[in-house]
């Protein structure tokens, strides 16, 4: 559908101007006469102009850029520039390329008429909703300084938490990659060099020897082929995750596990809070908030049932009786925001759960943690004594018999 961008008068003689999209000139003036009662200029932006080609080159951008981005959005604004030159000046300073196309192109939009959530809205498809509906509520609410400041805090929280995450789950991840290296040397190297000797022998192998040499002879014979079969599987069940089927069973297992359940749930209750607080704060009506936070959870089944609860709150009762029959979202969660309604700070409320289960999922992270490296010591060591087992009662039988 063509966009097209005009300027127009009300009777009083206060110039507007903007864009619209419309099938046709005629429908347009239609549209620009519902706001303003003159119409002074009307002209089609060309395509070139109205295709996303930055939201198909976008991977994903990560927090610590959005951050950054919104931080130097909120400083230069407070200097009062232009909105154009604002969006060129961060666009500069920013060190993501693919973010810094994409505000390239928003400068360009904003320059020929365009709003700036609109112009997200259009390019910004990887965005996430969370920045594109604060600054649509910001510039509705004519507050797009607050706005960025908040997103700004928002996303720094999230790139911290994001980093940290990481940080902890290197080391795990290390010793389990040197355990599988490890494992597999001495299966397919160094068990083999034994296997002749012991056959010389001519005596009767212990169990745990002759278990050992048929787990090295099918892992020189069919290693790759197990390895390729655990890809396929891996794969497939990534691609069924991302089916609509596939993401909510995945999500239900995730919840269901032990210990790592509970910290998936604590994270998604986290989300929630974190982003309803954005939300309401930017001034984004409370249904729109709603589904603005059930979009930015993980978790597919936590925010199936926050949606759940637009049918209670349009029907008038508050967000948190309507969180009420949830089975997923911690109770905690829901008795603090329905006493944050009732008080009339649901957003403070929120903003104190948020750090509250931001704690906990850091507490409960680091214990699963701490359990599991002794856990992999061991496994390593019971592993390292059924080789030496396995290598050395041949010959201790051997010497026995001399």
């Amino acid at each position: 559908m063509p966009t097209y961008k005009y300027e127009g008068a009300y009777a009083g003689g206060e110039k507007v101007s903007g864009v619209v999209e419309a099938a046709s000139r005629q429908e347009a003036v239609a549209q620009i006469r519902q706001n303003c009662e003159i119409v002074l200029s009307l002209k089609e932006i060309p395509k070139s102009f109205t295709q996303r080609p930055a939201a198909a080159m976008m991977g994903k951008i990560s927090p610590k850029a959005l951050a950054f981005t919104c931080q130097q959005f909120a400083i230069v604004l407070k200097a009062g520039l232009p909105l154009v030159q604002t969006v060129d000046l961060v666009a500069g300073q920013c060190d993501d390329k693919a973010l810094q196309r994409l505000l390239r192109q928003v400068s360009e939009d904003v320059s020929n008429g365009w709003s700036l959530s609109y112009s997200f809205d259009q390019r910004g498809g990887k965005l996430p909703v969370t920045f594109r509906e604060t600054i649509r509520a910001g510039e509705e609410s004519g507050d797009l300084i607050s706005a960025f400041d908040r997103m700004a805090r928002h996303y720094d929280r999230t790139a911290k938490t994001h980093a940290k995450a990481i940080s902890t789950m290197t080391y795990p991840a290390f010793v389990i990659a040197v355990a599988i290296v490890v494992v597999y040397v001495i299966m397919d190297k160094a068990v083999p060099a034994f296997i002749g000797t012991f056959q010389d022998m001519g005596t009767d192998l212990p169990a745990v020897t002759v278990a050992l040499i048929a787990v090295s002879n099918f892992t020189s014979k069919y290693g790759g082929l197990v390895a390729a079969v655990l890809a396929a599987i891996v794969a497939a069940c990534w691609l069924f995750s991302r089916t609509e089927r596939g993401g909510m069973l995945f999500s239900r297992l995730r919840l269901s596990l032990p210990v790592l359940g509970e910290i998936a749930r604590m994270a998604g209750a986290s989300q929630f809070a974190h982003t309803m607080s954005a939300m309401l704060a930017a001034g984004v009506p409370i249904l729109q908030a709603i589904a603005v936070s059930s979009r930015s959870m993980s978790s597919l089944v936590m925010a199936r049932e926050v949606m759940d609860t637009v049918a209670g709150v349009e029907a008038g009762r508050g967000l948190g009786d309507s969180m009420a029959n949830s089975r997923e979202l911690p109770q905690m969660l829901i008795q603090m925001t329905a006493v944050g309604e009732s008080a009339g700070a649901l957003e403070s409320t929120l903003d104190v759960l948020a750090e509250y289960y931001d704690n906990e999922v850091d507490v409960r992270t680091e214990r699963a943690l701490s359990l599991l490296e002794p856990i992999l010591i061991v496994c390593l060591a019971v592993f390292v004594v059924l080789i030496l087992f396995a290598v050395y009662l041949p010959m201790f039988n051997l010497y026995n018999s001399i």
